[in-house]
């Protein structure tokens, strides 16, 4: 399997998927890229069967760094068009790549050679990230702000949150696992982690952003809570860039988008 990944990685046999991302008035603010691999044999393979691997064997460097690269090709694109300017495009980084000596610098020679809006590409990282060298991870994601780009917590919630750091990273946005998500409507503890994440959120001058919205019950009870954002089946479920046009047709630019 390490060999075939290793293949792939130089054949580009990867795919990015698009999952749309609404505001509270179901407005398009951007999507979450999310990686494919079509195998010649086996057809698309689910990342959660790859992704592990590629972390194991360090493989998610070039990997992660393909996928960089494709993102930024399509916010450029994206910024080509007036429908589609203000969308904001969010990549999954690993704790791996985060880690790397050359990360800093892959990320700002493709702002630089892509010429995008550094605002408009926004990575997303996990709390499990923070078990580390907390410092070394605070000291490079503020290095990456000041390149300009955005950052978002993913899975928030899940892992192992501590005040003490999440107020000293230069964050925009906490995204509520989808595991908080799904049972909302019936279960009133994760209604109330919810309340208490955007409530939190708030504070920090943060952003919010479901995931796993599959529902409308869903999503008026989130919204009733303060989250200012959605991502689920909801709306749509990841798709390759030609159908993700279609998707986007079906929702207005948000508001003050520019």
């Amino acid at each position: 399997m390490e060999s075939d990944l290793r293949l792939a990685i130089q054949l580009k046999q990867f795919e990015l998927y698009y999952q749309i991302q609404v505001d509270d008035n179901s407005h398009a603010i951007g999507a979450e890229a999310l990686v494919r691999w079509n195998h010649p044999r086996k057809g698309l393979v689910s990342p959660a069967t790859f992704i592990p691997l590629a972390e194991e064997t360090g493989l998610i460097l070039p990997l992660g760094q393909w996928i960089l690269e494709s993102a930024c090709a399509q916010i450029k694109s994206w910024e080509i068009g007036n429908d589609t300017r203000h969308l904001v495009l969010a990549v999954n980084v690993s704790a791996r790549q985060l880690a790397a000596d050359e990360f800093i610098t892959q990320v700002e020679n493709l702002l630089r050679s892509t010429g995008i809006t550094p605002a408009r590409l926004k990575l997303e990282i996990t709390e499990s990230m923070m078990l580390g060298n907390v410092e070394a991870v605070i000291s490079i994601i503020r290095q990456l702000k000041a390149l300009g780009v955005s950052f978002s917590m993913d899975d928030f919630g899940t892992g192992y949150s501590s005040l003490q750091y999440l107020k000293r990273l230069p964050l925009d946005q906490l995204k509520i696992d989808q595991s908080f998500v799904r049972d909302i409507t019936t279960d009133s503890s994760d209604l109330a982690i919810v309340g208490t994440i955007v409530a939190m959120a708030r504070s920090l001058s943060l952003s919010t952003i479901a995931e796993g919205v599959e529902t409308e019950a869903q999503r008026q009870l989130l919204a009733q809570q303060g989250c200012s954002s959605f991502q689920g089946y909801l709306f749509s479920r990841p798709v390759p860039i030609a159908a993700f046009a279609a998707v986007l047709q079906g929702y207005g630019a948000a508001q003050g988008a520019a």
